[in-house]
């Protein structure tokens, strides 16, 4: 691999020009194309195989579109004033309620001068209109026109909401300040870093290059495959890291060489055949783990999980060929345009090698010390409360935030998110007032925390029975989903009952992830484990490099359990909190997360944390193959990689930090725990935890049996220090930076 690397890379780097301009052109293209024909993006949460799904489906089958998911759009009329029921009011809610009428696809508008459709203070109204033949991929566009429609009643001087019934797939986030702080911290720590303005910028440009490939290709396949909006923030956020970090890690040996005399094209080969193949593992150890996420069970994941790979496979791409091309071009101007006073690298580098000296000395003392620290800051994640987020903790002013906080106050917490109790009866039935169907409402009234049961509706067949039902907790509540599962175990001679909606599906969802979660795990790991093994032909390094990645999970974890569970900082990262809380409660308020992060987190943490191991591995693997001195091998490797790999890792951590500031809660749930994580893993497990066990390990490091020895493939994803072809130029030394 490393031969055909590096014939890869010299030739990239002796038609440069070429190169780059098929990737400006097809980023270009790409990202034009998706912007003249943006697809559409998807609302469909389904989980095939869950009781929830069963319901949905009945739901649509048996009672029209018009019930299901998507087929609904609720208005909530407030006024400060007054009752609605005064007959100004009354007659603007009426025209309004006349102009939703004739809009396209409704066929059916409950005013809200009925029972259930107006509140015990008579001043909030709920008006609910159903609809047929639209495109439920537009619920929001739809929703606005209908919203619009109620300016009648806004003209008396009401308030009219749309309130919201979206799953997390609907979650439109838009994407833009939050990439351009990223890009420019990114910038700043390169400049710091290499100490040229041009060195900085190669990075940049590659992983814009990349990023906006990936998107163009994301964006495209959204015509053939089911994409939820979440995808493409997911795609940049991971993009821009990996991207800058590849490319940094490549230009990095690129200037080292250089400054030892290389001439350019030499030098870039040598890049690439070493640290490229590097690149290479690294990422397909992303894209291994994010794969993984197939496994668990629920499409949405899945679909997260190989769109935010496509964004891997593009960086990798981009750095093993457009960054050897600008790298040719360049030429020595590389190191064109200085900062004043950065990018002295002689030092950092013997600092670091210290320091790898420092642990080789006293590594049992370093290792304990580094566990009881990563003890410390993993603990917190034994008190991670899953659960479901809703619209109580959206940004404060928004629509949907007004809406819940009006649907709660006049109906209770549990009708923002109502239960669809279905039904399957055992034999036909003419009407609601049957028997059965009034033994099962009676049933469901009976379950411990419902708030209401709507009059049950039977469906054309008469075997299918519809009840709406309230509970009397939020959907954010824990106690909610016991009230799913005791509707569920709901026991009548012959009759099936399911339980669908919002609430029911987050439940489901849940736990399939309890479920399969192990699972997934335990195929990254072992996947992974079996990568570095080919690439290393160590199976001790290879399983100690997993163990080490699962250990910076903790941190991740603990992290976010302080900051959200224990509320230690949810007001500081943007999360607002319930309306009428102290000083203290806005500050420090607890917020569940999403019983489907803490896996997507797990599997992007996962193969971020294997690209640091890759190349400090290299590293050490390299300088060990020069002259087998172990303690020293681990003090030069640290010493060749600690300054770019903390470089690396700012740019991560600033990428993350910036994406915080996105109003959305899973942004803010990822950005915080990618961004310790990664802080963590480049400081405390790489420069001492790691390090430490490779001195303990000793010659265990790199044995090898016999027998698997010569059953593996020679990759070679180290490359070789020096190479025997000739050199056809020189040129004087210049300063290496990083």
């Amino acid at each position: 691999m490393a031969l055909l690397l590096g014939r890869l890379g010299g030739w990239c780097a002796r038609h440069g020009k070429i190169v780059l301009a098929l990737w400006v052109i097809a980023a270009a293209a790409l990202m034009g194309a998706n912007l003249a024909f943006s697809s559409p993006t998807s609302n469909d949460a389904s989980i095939p195989g869950t009781d929830a799904q069963r319901a949905h489906d009945l739901m649509k089958e048996g009672f029209g579109p018009g019930y299901a998911q998507g087929g609904t759009v609720q208005l909530l009329v407030y006024s400060a004033d007054g009752p609605l029921t005064e007959d100004k009011r009354k007659q603007a809610v009426e025209r309004s309620i006349a102009g939703l009428r004739t809009m396209p696809h409704v066929v059916q508008v409950d005013t809200p001068f009925r029972r259930g459709g107006i509140a015990s203070n008579l001043q909030i109204g709920l008006i609910t209109i159903r609809m047929e033949g639209h495109d439920p991929d537009k619920l929001a566009e739809t929703t606005r026109a209908l919203s619009k429609a109620a300016d009648p009643a806004r003209a008396a001087g009401m308030e009219v909401v749309p309130a919201d019934s979206s799953t997390p797939a609907d979650k439109e986030i838009k994407t833009g300040p939050s990439e351009i702080v990223g890009v420019v911290c990114a910038l700043l720590v390169l400049v710091f870093a290499f100490g040229t303005l041009v060195a900085a910028m190669i990075p940049i440009f590659a992983a814009l290059v990349s990023v906006a490939s990936g998107l163009g290709v994301i964006g495209l396949l959204g015509w053939v495959v089911d994409m939820p909006k979440q995808a493409g923030i997911m795609a940049t956020m991971i993009g821009l890291g990996v991207g800058i970090d590849y490319a940094l890690f490549l230009l990095s040996r690129h200037r080292r060489l250089l400054a030892q005399g290389v001439p350019v094209v030499e030098s870039v080969r040598r890049t690439v055949s070493s640290s490229g193949g590097a690149v290479v593992f690294a990422g397909g150890t992303v894209i291994i783990a994010l794969s993984a996420l197939m496994l668990a069970g629920f499409p949405l994941l899945a679909t997260l999980g190989w769109v935010t790979g496509i964004s891997v496979v593009s960086a990798v791409l981009t750095s093993i060929t457009l960054v050897p091309a600008m790298l040719g071009l360049l030429e020595h101007r590389v190191n064109a345009l200085k900062v004043p006073f950065l990018g002295r690298g002689g030092s950092a580098e013997t600092g670091w090698a210290g320091l790898g000296s420092w642990v080789a000395r006293r590594p049992w003392g370093t290792l304990a010390a580094s566990v009881a620290v990563l003890g410390a800051l993993a603990a917190p994640a034994l008190g991670l409360k899953l659960g479901s987020l809703d619209e109580g903790y959206g940004a404060q002013g928004s629509e949907s935030r007004r809406a819940y906080e009006l649907m709660a106050t006049g109906f209770g917490p549990g009708s923002n998110g109502p239960l669809i109790v279905i039904a399957e009866l055992p034999s036909k039935v003419e009407s609601a007032k049957d028997p059965i169907v009034e033994e099962v409402a009676r049933e469901v009234k009976a379950v411990d925390g419902v708030a209401h049961v709507a009059d049950p509706k039977v469906n054309a067949s008469g075997r299918t029975v519809l009840l709406q039902t309230v509970t009397e907790y939020a959907p954010s509540d824990s106690r909610a989903a016991g009230v799913v599962r005791d509707i569920r175990a709901i026991l009548l001679p012959g009759v099936d009952v399911h339980v669908g909606g919002k609430v029911a599906g987050l439940t489901d969802a849940g736990d399939r992830m309890a479920e399969r979660t192990p699972l997934v795990i335990g195929v990254v790991v072992l996947l992974s484990a079996l990568l570095l093994l080919l690439a290393f032909r160590a199976p001790v390094v290879a399983v100690k490099s997993a163990v080490m990645n699962l250990v910076s999970l903790g941190a991740a974890f603990g992290s976010l359990a302080l900051v959200f569970s224990f509320g230690l900082g949810s007001g500081l990262v943007g999360m607002d909190p319930p309306a009428n809380s102290s000083y203290l409660q806005t500050i420090f308020f607890s917020v569940p997360v999403e019983s489907y992060v803490p896996l997507l987190l797990f599997a992007v943490l996962f193969g971020l944390s294997m690209d640091y191991e890759v190349f400090l591995l290299t590293a050490v693997r390299q300088a060990h193959a020069r002259h087998g001195d172990n303690a020293r091998a681990v003090a030069e490797g640290l010493g060749s990689t600690g300054r770019v790999i903390t470089s690396a890792a700012l740019i991560m951590v600033a990428v993350f930090v910036a994406f915080i500031a996105y109003p959305d809660a899973m942004v803010k749930t990822f950005g915080v725990g990618l961004a310790v994580a990664i802080a963590v893993d480049a400081t405390i497990i790489r420069g001492f935890l790691v390090p430490a066990t490779m001195v303990i390990l000793g010659r265990w490091n790199w044995w090898c049996p016999r027998w698997l020895d010569r059953l593996l493939p020679n990759l070679s994803v180290e490359g070789h220090e020096e190479e025997d072809e000739p050199v056809a130029e020189r040129r004087e030394p210049v300063g290496a930076g990083v």
